[in-house]
């Protein structure tokens, strides 16, 4: 019993100590793998590996925070939230490279806000809120988990979605493809036009929300009598 009260006592310290920063460590990479693994589960590069490391680089990054000002300025002197709140900066780096911008589409924005969460429970595991960075990662999975399949059912069916349309002409106006995606009950979100004067090409991207009924055939062959088509193609308008 004596020992387990030490254990506790080390674990719970104000101060920073090797069985206490052990435990901090793997409570950190615990909580980051599980986050991980529901984004791998979605099919992201960021997996349980990214985000344990996040999450742990960030309580290391605490408790070197605390550890400086205890060992060599005194409890009382010092910045102790001095190297932490790089943390905030440089984990946007990360975050950056998780999103992908590809043509008008945007793919990674959950993932990298996910990493950005990561990092902050990190650091709450490294000043000892356990409680609170549990919670917070059960959040996290909520969100991931539970409000997307609410989101799904709120928008019945409906999926967004890239129509890339390559034409041999120079586009000036989409008033004929706003006709044809009304015709089918397809809303337009937005649009991306980039011209090649030189080729005398247009390359037009189409966000769209459509629904599972879709018939796409007839939709594409409708589009390409309105202007000389090169090439239509369908894309996923992700953001997990």
């Amino acid at each position: 019993m004596e020992v387990l009260a030490d254990l506790y006592d080390a674990i719970n310290s104000i101060e920073v100590n090797t069985v206490g920063s052990i435990y901090k460590l793997i409570l950190s990479m615990l909580l980051g793998a599980v986050v991980g693994y529901e984004r791998r589960r979605k099919g992201q590069t960021a997996g349980v590996r990214t985000f344990s490391l996040i999450s742990m680089g960030a309580t290391l990054a605490m408790l070197l925070s605390i550890y400086v000002p205890q060992e060599y300025m005194g409890l009382k002197n010092g910045d102790p939230g001095r190297i932490a709140a790089q943390v905030i900066t440089g984990i946007g780096f990360l975050g950056a490279g998780a999103i992908i911008q590809m043509k008008g589409s945007v793919r990674g924005l959950t993932t990298a806000a996910g990493i950005w969460m990561m990092a902050i429970i990190g650091m709450a595991v490294g000043l000892g809120m356990y409680l609170l960075s549990i919670f917070a990662s059960a959040l996290i999975l909520f969100i991931l988990v539970q409000l997307e399949r609410i989101e799904k059912r709120v928008s019945r069916g409906a999926e967004s979605r890239i129509i890339r349309i390559s034409l041999g002409t120079i586009l000036h106006d989409i008033a004929e493809y706003r006709k044809v995606l009304k015709r089918h009950n397809i809303h337009l979100s937005n649009f991306y036009v980039d011209y090649d004067f030189e080729a005398n090409e247009t390359r037009l991207n189409l966000i769209v929300l459509v629904r599972e009924t879709t018939n796409y055939i007839d939709l594409f062959s409708q589009f390409a009598k309105l202007y000389p088509t090169k090439a239509i193609s369908l894309a996923n308008q992700l953001s997990i």
